[in-house]
């Protein structure tokens, strides 16, 4: 979520126009709550906080694909 230059979802706004059928799958170690609160990610949006295990992440991984 927290990059140099943008965000995660600011990237992910610039890159949907050109790949409208892109999914993605949003992660911080910060929590969900405190990135919606500070209007970084949208409420809803499909997130995973670290730390996660490779099950969750994989669980995450086939919402996101079979949203």
């Amino acid at each position: 979520m927290m990059m140099p230059e943008r965000s995660g979802s600011q990237l992910y706004e610039a890159l949907r126009t050109r790949y409208p059928r892109l999914r993605v799958l949003y992660m911080s170690g910060y929590t969900e709550n405190a990135i919606v609160d500070h209007d970084i990610l949208s409420s809803g949006a499909p997130f995973i906080q670290k730390p996660f295990t490779v099950e969750m992440l994989g669980k995450m991984v086939r919402f996101v694909l079979d949203g």
